[in-house]
């Protein structure tokens, strides 16, 4: 499997020395954050077979079982630590979600992983307003990195990307990017678990399970639940009001 991912990405390394994947968790759940990661990946990375042996069992992270993707996650961490390779986990809010919409909110939590990585890394990453070329060819183009995006194409942002469907199962990359955001998001739930005890959210992450519903009609919403998202529930049943012990 990491073989495949790998020779999706090499084409992109033609003219970049970099291949930056992206991927985000949380879009369709109805509380918390949305989280997105971006995982930058050298040239050299590719054409090491130890390296790749080290994400060996690399894939989608739906594909793998929480302790898959744990596991991987940190020799993630540990590749980052030694400066093999780096990543980076943002989120936006559920303020941003209610204001910009999910999409809005996700591409928002896309930019800052990317900012990071940015400035971290002097990646010189070209703006969306840049002249695309194949595989980054041509003189004009400074950018280090080539950002390899989960999904369709993103309109309105910052960043020149390159739109990847399935991307998580298709780019080792986005894969990578995949794990970062599900593990990184699977700890913030755990965390709002143990401030909001009633709901679940360390066995749903807050997505609309029948368990999680039900906890919702019986004890209200919580702050971290997402008003808009909760709209269906509502219509069908009337909300109590939160009580004070949340």
């Amino acid at each position: 499997m990491i073989a495949n991912l790998a020779e999706f990405d090499k084409p992109y390394l033609r003219a970049k020395r970099f291949v930056v994947g992206v991927d985000e968790a949380g879009r369709g759940a109805l509380a918390g954050d949305v989280v997105a990661a971006a995982v930058c990946i050298p040239d050299k990375f590719y054409a090491e077979e130890n390296l790749l042996k080290a994400l060996a069992n690399l894939n989608d992270s739906k594909k793998l079982t929480e302790a898959a993707r744990k596991e991987l996650f940190q020799k993630l961490l540990t590749l980052r630590q030694n400066g093999v390779l780096d990543f980076e986990a943002a989120s936006a809010s559920v303020g941003e979600i209610e204001k910009h919409n999910i999409l809005g909110a996700t591409k928002i939590a896309m930019r800052r992983a990317l900012d990071a990585l940015n400035s971290r890394g002097n990646l010189n990453l070209a703006a969306s307003s840049a002249p695309a070329t194949l595989f980054g060819e041509g003189g004009s183009d400074l950018s280090r990195a080539e950002v390899l995006i989960d999904g369709i194409q993103l309109k309105n942002f910052p960043y020149r990307h390159i739109a990847v469907v399935k991307g998580d199962a298709s780019s080792l990359a986005i894969a990578a990017a995949s794990i970062v955001a599900k593990v990184s998001r699977d700890a913030y739930m755990e965390t709002l678990a143990q401030k909001y005890p009633r709901y679940g959210f360390e066995i749903h992450k807050g997505y609309g399970t029948p368990m999680h519903s039900q906890n919702i009609l019986i004890y209200g919403a919580c702050p971290e639940h997402r008003p808009s998202f909760l709209k269906k529930l509502r219509s069908e049943t009337p909300l109590p009001e939160q009580t004070s012990l949340f």
